[in-house]
């Protein structure tokens, strides 16, 4: 595995366990899914999804299939942020952390795409 792979997945990992736990109680994060419409057990749902890719991807350093996985859950959950941005009529500027974020799993997933299969 190449150093700039390992170094991505463990960003990755990082960022989604900070944002994960974040929507377990932050403020920010409250106002936010009530201000796009949702219920507070889809950003509770939301976080879990966060923070088990985060753990997958970082596990993925040692295990390519679960890095494949992380990057694929990254990716999907990635899209939904971007369309929810598009559905409240965002600005670009709001949807760039997303779509940056969807870039970067689907590079982890296409790096370990082949173990993703088995």
């Amino acid at each position: 595995m190449s150093v700039l792979s390992i170094i991505l997945q463990v960003l990755l990992g990082l960022g989604f366990l900070m944002f994960g736990f974040m929507k377990f109680g932050s403020k920010q994060m409250v106002e936010g899914f009530k201000h796009y419409g949702y219920p507070g057990w889809f950003r509770v749902f939301t976080g879990m999804i966060e923070v088990i890719s985060a753990v997958l991807v970082m596990a993925g350093i040692w295990n390519k299939t679960l890095a494949a996985w992380g990057g694929l859950i990254i990716a999907a959950t990635m899209i939904g942020a971007i369309f929810t941005h598009i559905k409240m009529k965002d600005t670009a500027q709001q949807m760039m952390m997303p779509i940056i974020l969807l870039i970067l799993g689907l590079v982890v997933l296409l790096i370990n795409f082949e173990f993703l299969l088995g």
